[in-house]
This record gives C-alpha cells, sequence and structure tokens, in this order.
C-alpha cells in the first residue's frame, strides 16, 4: 500500500520550497506541484506581475487555488504552497490531512533571496523589511500547521529532504 498522504512545504518565499518539494518528488515518485509554476502556466503571470496588476488579494486567492487543487489531487502530491496561504483560516483547516513541512529561514536568508528574484513580489518594501514582516506576521500561523520544521539555512535543502523521508512510514514489500 503506497501512503497517499500529501505533504505540503511551506515557509517565507526564498526558504527552498521548490527545490524540497523537487527533491522529495522525485524520491517518492511523486508530482511537485509549485505555486510559482502554477501561476505562471494557468495565469501566464508571476506572482510580483500578479500583485501590481491585479492587487494582493487577486494574487492570495490564486495561491489558495493552488493549495487546495493540490491536495484534491491523486494521487497526492508534494506541493510548494505559498506562505499567503496561511493567512487564510480555510487553507489551514485544509492542511489537518497532510504532512506539513516547515522551512523557517530567516529574515536575513529570505531578503537575499527576494532581491535576487524579480519574479518575487515586495508588495512596495525592501527585501529585508518585507521578510522581517511577513516572518513575524506568519510565524504562528506555521507553528499551527507544521508538523516538521527546519531552520534554514542551518539546515541544507538535502538535509531536509533526508528528514522528511526518515519520518515517512516505511513501505511493506
Amino acid at each position: 500500500m503506497v501512503d497517499d498522504t500529501p505533504i505540503v512545504v511551506v515557509g517565507l518565499m526564498g526558504a527552498g520550497k521548490t527545490s524540497v518539494s523537487r527533491l522529495l518528488g522525485k524520491s517518492l515518485g511523486r508530482p511537485v506541484r509549485d505555486s510559482d509554476e502554477y501561476l505562471r502556466e494557468r495565469y501566464g503571470a508571476t506572482a510580483a506581475e500578479i500583485a501590481e496588476r491585479e492587487g494582493t488579494e487577486v494574487l492570495h486567492a490564486r495561491e489558495v487555488e493552488h493549495l487546495r487543487a493540490g491536495l484534491a489531487e491523486r494521487p497526492a502530491p508534494i506541493i510548494a504552497a505559498a506562505s499567503s496561504v496561511l493567512d487564510d483560516p480555510g487553507a489551514r483547516a485544509d492542511l489537518k490531512p497532510a504532512l506539513v513541512v516547515w522551512l523557517d529561514a530567516t529574515p536575513e536568508f529570505v531578503a537575499e533571496k527576494i532581491a535576487a528574484k524579480p519574479y518575487r513580489p515586495r508588495f512596495g518594501m525592501e527585501p529585508l523589511a518585507l521578510a522581517t514582516e511577513l516572518h513575524e506576521r506568519r510565524a504562528a500561523f506555521f507553528e499551527e500547521v507544521a508538523d516538521l520544521r527546519f531552520e534554514r539555512p542551518a539546515t541544507s535543502k538535502h538535509e531536509v529532504a533526508r528528514a522528511v523521508l526518515d519520518h515517512l512510514p516505511r513501505r511493506k514489500p
């Protein structure tokens, strides 16, 4: 019997969600559903472009849409979810049956990643101020939903993936 529990990787933008999700997907033979890729494929725009053109509320609604689509999919994928989904109490409730992996990145680490990638929305803020504000606003939500927590960058993406795999129930032949 194959475990069909969705695995959802959460954390601030730049924490390494996509990389960890791809490592897990490859190891488990599961599809990976990434929020950034979903937005580009479905709406033809990056998160930053959607936020600028249509507003933050539209962006965040589409990110919740991505999460819910992934949670409903079978076989269960690995989902790299935008941190904004945690602002929605219904989306947090939707995560209950999933294994939620939190990549808890320092604001300084996240700020570097925000600055390096133009497709990441800045919401009119400097990267460090944005990363600090998002971390402070969402930390309690991450705590609420996370089954596993890893500090980034202290724990490498490969170490995170290995620890998640070790946490999963062993498959029976």
